[in-house]
């Protein structure tokens, strides 16, 4: 009998929500492709039957009238919209697992329809790697890791982080364990999890805006490349006003980013998040792009996610605690740190309405992008060397 991984569809992460909800009033007609992609060699051919079997019951899970009520308590999402999730469920049609030399996951049909796969489909395809091949493990160590993370964060009253560790954790009664645990022994450093069963379950605050598809899709869906990401940011600010105002700011690099992130972006924003590339350097670079427009940065806030550690994200934290808000969402080092190897996957954006979409991040070699053609034109567009 199945021993469902996914049992709710608020087991995903906040921004999942907010990018549908976005999508839903203003690009209801979009189609779009997705990847799933291995950044290291681990072969999972041998999951698929476990993983095909957990997809079936993901596409049959409904929106609970309590999960609506829930999020109708948050005061981002409408009505309209929390009532199109009271019909909505995840459909097999649109969803493709296949093993060549190894896994294989495809997602294709209207964005409305697939934006909710890919958080929880990464955590089915975690779990059930590490069920069948590390079955009744002991999380000993996992516990004695996480204690001497508590104990580099306490003497840090103001330091703050959140869980981000959904798409990547050994297992949802794990990562359960991990905000339990953070939630009793870091009060106030501990500020909220990305996982929004888990913030209803904690009473939480849920984190998150947006993520890189959205910017992604921008790229097709504005008037013209060039200025499309100033195009999702302020789509973004018609929908959501002053609430969820951090931008995320490494789709085309941060030096492209700033190049569109005109004055008004940048006062109405109240801040941004980094997510490739080297912490200070990103940062420093923003505090310029503020000094320059004669914002005070101290009103801004810097949300850092970039492959964080507790000991990485402490060294950041005391470089720039004076000059600007801060706070760290922390992934797969909370939530799969138990022992055996974290898997490195992701589900990427490829194409919205049958053209290519990109990423090109501030890390070298982190790029997404199926057409090499539109790669290089991206390239020589915006200058880029990356």
């Amino acid at each position: 009998m199945l021993n469902p991984i996914i049992t709710s569809l608020l087991d995903t992460d906040l921004y999942k929500l907010t990018m549908m909800q976005c999508v839903f009033h203003h690009f209801p007609q979009t189609q779009v492709a997705y990847r799933f992609q291995r950044r290291k060699s681990i072969n999972l051919a041998d999951c698929l039957d476990n993983i095909k079997a957990q997809i079936i019951h993901l596409c049959e899970l409904r929106f609970s009238e309590e999960d609506l009520a829930y999020l109708q308590t948050l005061p981002f999402f409408r009505s309209d919209f929390l009532d199109f999730l009271r019909n909505f469920h995840l459909k097999k049609q649109y969803i493709n697992i296949s093993v060549k030399d190894n896994l294989e996951i495809r997602i294709e049909g209207p964005w409305l329809e697939t934006i909710l796969f890919e958080v929880p489909v990464l955590a089915i395809v975690n779990e059930t790697y590490y069920q069948q091949h590390f079955p009744q493990f002991d999380l000993t160590t996992g516990r004695e890791r996480l204690a001497k993370k508590i104990a580099l964060l306490h003497p840090i009253e103001d330091f703050q982080f959140s869980d981000f560790g959904t798409r990547r954790r050994f297992s949802k009664v794990w990562q359960q364990e991990v905000i339990a645990t953070c939630t009793k022994a870091l009060p106030k450093q501990f500020i909220g999890t990305s996982n929004v069963y888990f913030a209803k379950l904690f009473h939480l605050q849920p984190i998150g805006t947006m993520a890189h598809e959205f910017l992604q899709a921008c790229q097709v869906l504005a008037p013209h490349l060039v200025g499309s990401q100033r195009f999702a940011l302020e789509t973004w600010l018609t929908e959501f006003h002053d609430n969820l105002g951090i931008a995320l700011t490494d789709v085309l690099t941060m030096d492209v980013f700033l190049q569109e992130f005109e004055k008004d972006l940048a006062a109405r924003y109240i801040g941004l998040r980094q997510d490739s590339g080297d912490p200070i350097e990103w940062g420093e670079k923003a505090l310029k792009h503020y000094q320059n427009f004669n914002i005070d940065a101290r009103s801004k806030t810097f949300v850092f996610s970039n492959g964080l550690t507790i000991p990485k994200a402490i060294p950041i934290y005391n470089h720039f605690k004076d000059k600007v808000k801060m706070t760290f969402g922390i992934g797969t080092n909370l939530t799969n740190d138990v022992g055996p190897t974290p898997l490195d996957i992701v589900i990427k954006m490829t194409h919205t309405n049958q053209h290519p979409v990109i990423k090109i991040s501030d890390s070298p070699g982190k790029i997404v992008c199926e057409d090499e053609h539109y790669l290089q034109y991206v390239k020589q567009l915006f200058h880029l060397r990356n």
